[in-house]
């Protein structure tokens, strides 16, 4: 006998529930290199300044892991044919780096020899997975055409760990079928990416942004887009406040309280919060010491104003 599908699923459900009650914030302390690929300075702006608080459904963090949870089995592969691969340093964390400040970077998959392609050459590794129609367009094009985010995020992390080449690593989520590429660095382009991560962070507002115009289809899919298209207001914290400013190390000034603010500070806020004037749908009327007096789109005032804290 045929079984009806279930009309609800409420243990799928829960689980769901409860991977979304425990996925944070999503707020990076620094500006990772998998994104700086994205050709929008503007949307990396808004990432680095915490200008949007993206929220993922259950199903797709599931997602996310399960790339993590690939990484062991490449590692297994390479080291199954020889390959000597390292994930962590001789102080036991993940291999990083950093540039601006210390506000670029972001952290490698691992690092390997032996490949036996170049056997007597340390590469960089990056390992991925893809879905049929990804895999697929990489095959044809290679990582650089299909995946430019990817080819952007190797080429920053090869000129910044002092390495000149790279091993792409891929797996087709539904066949499981495997793709390899090695990937040479090209100086140039990732010290323009250095250059363009560093224009993001030291920018005191939003660059202008890939298109005004909202339908546009990378503004349709960005997280940014109703902070982009000043639809709503972003949340109140230190990185959205025109009082903070990115220093050395990696830290951010408050010129408000003139000292250097932990990152839960930067996260929480402060009842002195005013916001930098362009993530505000108006225009600036006045000022004083404790407020800034907008004219909005629909012409009414608003005033950002310090409140007790």
């Amino acid at each position: 006998m045929a079984l009806l599908p279930p009309t609800s699923m409420p243990t799928i459900e829960a689980i769901y529930r409860k991977r979304e009650e425990r996925q944070g914030d999503g707020w990076r302390a620094h500006l990772g290199a998998s994104s700086i690929g994205n050709e929008c300075e503007r949307a990396l702006w808004f990432t680095f300044r915490w200008a949007t608080q993206t929220r993922r459904s259950g199903r797709l963090l599931r997602l996310f892991e399960t790339g993590q949870l690939a990484e062991a089995r490449f590692v297994d592969d390479l080291r199954s044919v020889g390959v000597e691969v390292h994930e962590i340093g001789e102080d036991g964390a993940q291999f990083s780096v950093n540039a601006c400040r210390g506000h670029f970077g972001g952290s490698m998959d691992g690092v390997a020899l032996g490949i036996i392609e170049a056997p007597k050459t340390w590469h960089l590794v990056e390992m991925k997975t893809h879905n049929a129609k990804s895999f697929a367009a990489l095959k044809k094009d290679g990582v650089a055409k299909s995946k430019p985010a990817h080819w952007s995020q190797m080429q920053a992390y090869m000129h910044l760990a002092g390495l000149d080449r790279a091993f792409y690593i891929a797996a087709n989520k539904d066949t499981d079928e495997l793709y390899s590429e090695r990937v040479k660095l090209d100086e140039a382009f990732a010290m323009r990416l250095i250059a363009k991560a560093d224009r993001v962070i030291n920018a005191p507002e939003p660059p202008p942004g890939i298109s005004s115009d909202p339908s546009f289809y990378l503004c349709r899919f960005c997280d940014h887009s109703a902070i982009c298209h000043r639809e709503t207001l972003a949340p109140r914290n230190c990185r959205t406040c025109l009082h903070s400013t990115p220093v050395d190390g990696g830290q951010w000034d408050c010129e408000r309280w003139h000292r250097i603010l932990s990152l839960d500070e930067q996260k929480a806020g402060c009842g002195a919060h005013k916001y930098v004037p362009a993530l505000v749908n108006g225009e600036v009327k006045d000022t004083t010491d404790d407020a800034v007096v907008y004219v909005m789109a629909g012409g009414s005032e608003w005033y950002d104003s310090e409140v007790p804290w």
